[in-house]
């Protein structure tokens, strides 16, 4: 099993970007899917969740900017980043709370990391 997280890259302030997190293997449930960041010398903190129902959950800070979605016959969560600021810039990370295979259950699954730089 992997979670592979890619669409990172360097943006102006005020600009988009759509970040991508596939899970792939023989996998056959996927519960809560999220993005988190960790921005030099600070803690990793929680971006935004989403269940496999569609539940949604984000932190204060991207509320209004930021929009997690998730295409379930794809093992895919997207985050769709607008208004971008200079404290966005981070390494963005995905993750699944519990991803069921024909492997077995893994649990708080990480992928690698793909960095947003908001830089004029």
């Amino acid at each position: 099993v992997q979670l592979q997280a890619s669409g990172g890259g360097l943006v102006q302030p005020g600009g988009s970007l759509r970040l991508s997190c596939t899970a792939s293997g023989s996998i056959f449930s996927i519960n809560t899917m999220g993005w988190y960041r960790q921005a030099p010398g600070k803690q990793r903190e929680l971006v935004a969740t989403i269940t496999s129902g569609g539940r949604t959950n984000y932190t204060d800070s991207v509320k209004g900017r930021f929009t997690i979605s998730r295409d379930n016959a794809k093992n895919t969560v997207y985050l769709q980043m607008n208004s971008l600021k200079s404290e966005d810039t981070a390494v963005y990370y995905c993750n699944a709370d519990r991803i069921g295979s024909m492997e077995g259950w893994r649990y708080d699954y990480w992928g690698q990391g793909t960095q947003v730089t908001v830089s004029s």
